[in-house]
């Protein structure tokens, strides 16, 4: 089997690709499955050098998200609705390799309308967007909405689903090819470029001297961003790409009556998981209708280039979700007449 066998902490540009990667094994309540798609994540990078908090003991296999089909090399558990052969994504470790072994209780069904390419980078990227602007932060329809980073994969769901929702949506990113990604594939209505000084007196001006009712911030932009947040704002704290975790000033907080609201996704399993198939149930919905639609970067690399696509993230070059295609979408399936 072929797969990314961290074997000795290093960057991910110094791992080679494992051809005799041993296969994992389904443990109870587990199922294998045959990786189509995995998407690329800066933890993904951080893993590799042993700085994420995941730590998983040595040797282990690289990756998290992926798109696949149920393999049948291995018995479906009692319970498990499953079927050998069905499409589904979710998150596990070891996604960057020819077969994962998952929980089937954390795997869902892959929509007909959405690819593998696509679904590789659902799991992550749109409950978190979802969670925080309808759970979190409760958008209503007509607010203003500030996204940075709007261009990234979490951005870019966020942009689609406040368009959704009905919010007017300024997309902030550090170029002007970025700001048109987020504009032609998000349906942003504004853009500001925040590596221009003063960007903030542009969201100002946009939204007539109010300040934007949410900020949805993946960067570590809190800061910057409070000074064009309306009276009564939220700002969501989403992450800290650019590498600072920020200190906030409490006295802005103060003076225009503003809540700093965090979102960690991943903790609802063990602190809310009665609320992940409500989300799920309500995104699946959008994306069956069409009203919002997953995207990929234009470039996919193969399993063999994991280290290429790892490395363009890390650069910031990409957009969308960056996924690799460990499969064809329809290698193994027999045509039927």
């Amino acid at each position: 089997m072929r797969g990314f066998v961290v074997k000795d902490l290093a960057h991910p540009s110094k791992i080679p690709l494992s051809t005799d990667a041993p296969e994992p094994k389904a443990g109870a309540g587990q199922v294998l499955v045959d990786v189509y798609s995995a998407g690329l994540n800066f933890f993904d990078i951080l893993q590799a050098q042993g700085k994420y908090q995941n730590k998983p003991p040595l040797p282990f296999v690289l990756g998290t998200e992926f798109a696949g089909r149920i393999s049948s090399k291995h018995p479906i558990p009692e319970g498990c609705p499953l079927k050998p052969g069905q499409r589904v994504f979710g998150a596990a470790q070891g996604a960057f390799a020819d077969v994962v072994s998952a929980e089937w209780a954390k795997l869902i069904p892959l929509p007909d309308n959405i690819s593998f390419d696509q679904g590789a980078g659902l799991f992550v990227t749109w409950p978190t967007s979802y969670e925080a602007l309808v759970g979190r932060a409760e958008l209503k329809k007509g607010e203003w909405v500030l996204v940075t980073a709007a261009a990234g994969g979490v951005g870019i769901a966020a942009v689609q689903i406040a368009k959704a929702l009905g919010a007017k949506v300024i997309a902030a990113a550090g170029s002007a090819s970025k700001i048109e990604v987020a504009k032609k594939f998000g349906g942003a209505d504004y853009g500001v470029n925040y590596s221009t000084p003063g960007w903030q007196k542009e969201v100002l001006k946009i939204t007539g001297g109010k300040g934007v009712d949410v900020i949805y911030d993946p960067v570590g932009l809190i800061n910057d961003s409070l000074k064009c947040i309306a009276w009564k704002g939220r700002a969501l704290v989403i992450g800290f790409a650019a590498g600072t975790i920020e200190k906030v000033p409490m006295n802005l907080v103060l003076l225009k009556n503003v809540s700093l609201v965090g979102l960690h996704w991943g903790a609802y399993t063990q602190k809310e998981p009665s609320r992940i198939p409500v989300v799920w149930k309500e995104l699946l919905d959008m994306f069956a209708s069409g009203t919002v639609q997953p995207v990929t970067y234009t470039e996919t690399w193969p399993l063999e280039k994991l280290s290429e696509g790892l490395g363009a993230l890390e650069r910031r070059e990409t957009w969308g979700k960056a996924v690799i295609r460990v499969r064809e979408e329809n290698e193994g399936r027999v045509a039927k007449l």
